[in-house]
């Protein structure tokens, strides 16, 4: 499990095409200080497994079904990634409860700044739009993240606030109208409607 607040920004070393994967490096001196083969370390808000670690680098496999669904397949040498280590027993819960299971992607449709926030507009797949409230938590490629307002027409999107700690310290600073991004909704809002269901 993860809270969804950015440890530091990694930098993409190498990607390894396999028949049916793609073997990701990626250094991050934080996130590997104390890694180990076997730990969680979510990239981009993707949980990933490491399957080694030396010299700052850790290496993780990304199975296909992650590539289809994320954001990840598009990631070249030289890309800045949000990194977050597992939580510990005494971690502070700074952001929500985020399991580093992408649900979805959208596409960033807007930006506006101004003084001392930028308002962020993100489209949203119809499956996930009902778990999207306004005060409510979502993750955005591992950020957590308040939502503001939810607009259902023409097509579901989103509005987030970014503070300048937020845009200096993660890759959604750099990130530029179209590009899309990594979302995971409130876990809990799905444990709700299962329950509501039965």
């Amino acid at each position: 499990m993860f809270t969804g607040i950015v440890e530091e920004l990694g930098t993409v070393v190498s990607l390894e095409e396999q028949t049916d994967a793609m073997r990701l490096s990626v250094h991050g001196p934080l996130a590997t200080s104390d890694a180990r083969p076997g730990d969680s370390i979510a990239v981009n808000g993707c949980c990933l497994t490491v399957v080694s670690c030396a010299d700052d680098v850790f290496t993780a496999d990304v199975m296909k079904e992650t590539l289809a669904k994320t954001s990840l397949g598009a990631l070249t040498p030289g890309s800045r990634v949000n990194l977050e280590r597992a939580v510990t027993p005494t971690t502070r819960l700074g952001g929500h409860m985020v399991q580093g299971h992408v649900d979805s992607t959208g596409h960033i449709l807007d930006r506006q700044p101004s003084d001392h926030w930028e308002l962020v507009t993100i489209s949203l797949p119809v499956e996930s739009s009902r778990y999207v409230v306004p005060k409510g938590s979502i993750a955005i490629d591992g950020v957590s993240l308040t939502v503001v307002e939810t607009t259902r027409e023409p097509h579901p999107s989103f509005t987030v606030s970014l503070i300048p700690e937020t845009l200096s310290r993660t890759t959604l600073g750099k990130k530029q109208t179209g590009d899309t991004v990594n979302l995971e909704v409130d876990i809990i809002a799905k444990y709700v409607e299962s329950l509501v269901a039965r």
